[in-house]
């Protein structure tokens, strides 16, 4: 079979196809045809690593976390999946050798989730960490809710910053499915509508006005949970607009790693900040999360492309590289890669 691998971190240029045996499903395992691999920015950053030219954790690598596909034959032990059934992956990548990059590839049946019919294959290899992330984000207020389903957030505002972004464009999504109201912060008009398509209640464009005064035009008790993409550039305004007892879910460094927080402004109201990686959240939570978004997705409440908001930019496994490359480059939308 081919598949998209690397020996040693550094730029796109370590990436090469090659062909590797067709993996053999162990028990417990699951092997899965991938028709679509998704890239996400953790893909670029560990082929990266901390230097160039460093030893790889295992001695080949294939990329990837997420991705769809069908199932092709099933290990010992595995009752829940069976041949020819649609699927999504996640995490295939996480401390193992063997991501989606590939023709093929063998994962433990918890990291297989059933793709209903009416789910295209591109929007299951989208899942994976945008929506499990946003999941995360918004299950971890005070008082919860700690699981998303109609009605969960029923009266909760969500700012979602970022609305344009893969994690970003889920959150508005599970807040809509959930029953809140999702207020966004973009950068630009053409990102305003991408956030709008993706089902956001509120957009504010924050290079175009003042954003704390706009939000709490929207929400003047104030925000219940921020989603945080740059936590650094916008502690202030987070601090601004958040409600008593709201938390601050913060899932990336865009904007630089550190964060300066100012005390009293942030204690008085109680504010939360709570940090999300989501290869590392607790398993039952990831369990959950899981379980959640695959209830969304059966209610149609996930979707993607142009349409929906968020734009797919599509390479041939043979240009996994540029794929990533793009991704590395901030492109707005998701990338995926046809392997089949």
């Amino acid at each position: 079979m081919r598949a998209v691998v690397y020996r040693r971190t550094g730029g796109p240029e370590v990436l090469e196809v090659t062909e590797r045996p067709l993996p053999v499903p162990g028990p417990g395992e699951v092997r899965v045809r991938v028709a679509v691999s998704g890239s996400n920015p953790t893909d670029w950053k560990a082929r990266r690593g901390g230097s160039p030219g460093a030893v790889t954790p295992f001695p080949e690598m294939v990329p990837h976390q997420d991705g769809a596909g069908t199932v092709d034959a099933v290990g010992d032990g595995v009752e829940r999946l069976g041949v020819g059934q649609r699927v999504w992956l996640w995490e295939a990548a996480w401390q193992r050798a063997d991501g989606t990059a590939q023709q093929f590839v063998a994962l433990p049946a918890r990291q297989v989730q059933p793709l209903p019919e009416g789910a295209s294959f591109d929007l299951g290899a989208s899942l994976g960490i945008p929506a499990l992330t946003a999941h995360r984000c918004l299950t971890v207020a005070d008082g919860g809710p700690d699981r998303l389903h109609p009605g969960a957030l029923t009266g909760r505002t969500v700012l979602v910053a970022g609305g344009a972004g893969a994690v970003g464009h889920a959150a508005i999504q599970l807040v809509r499915w959930a029953g809140g109201t999702a207020v966004t912060t973009v950068s630009s008009a053409d990102k305003a509508e991408l956030a709008r398509l993706a089902g956001a209640h509120h957009v504010v464009i924050y290079r175009d006005e003042d954003a704390s005064a706009a939000i709490r035009g929207i929400a003047p008790d104030g925000v219940d949970i921020v989603v945080e993409v740059a936590p650094g550039t916008n502690a202030a305004l987070d601090a601004a607009v958040a409600a008593p007892n709201a938390v601050v879910a913060i899932y990336a460094n865009n904007g630089g790693d550190e964060v300066t927080l100012r005390v009293r402004e942030n204690m008085t109201p109680n504010v939360r900040y709570q940090f999300v990686l989501v290869y590392t959240v607790p398993p039952a939570a990831k369990n959950a999360a899981v379980e959640d978004v695959s209830a969304a997705v059966a209610d149609g409440a996930l979707s993607v492309g142009a349409d929906a908001g968020l734009p797919i930019h599509r390479f041939p496994l043979e240009r996994t590289a540029d794929g990533q490359a793009a991704v590395e480059a901030g492109v707005i939308g998701k990338v995926l890669i046809d392997v089949t």
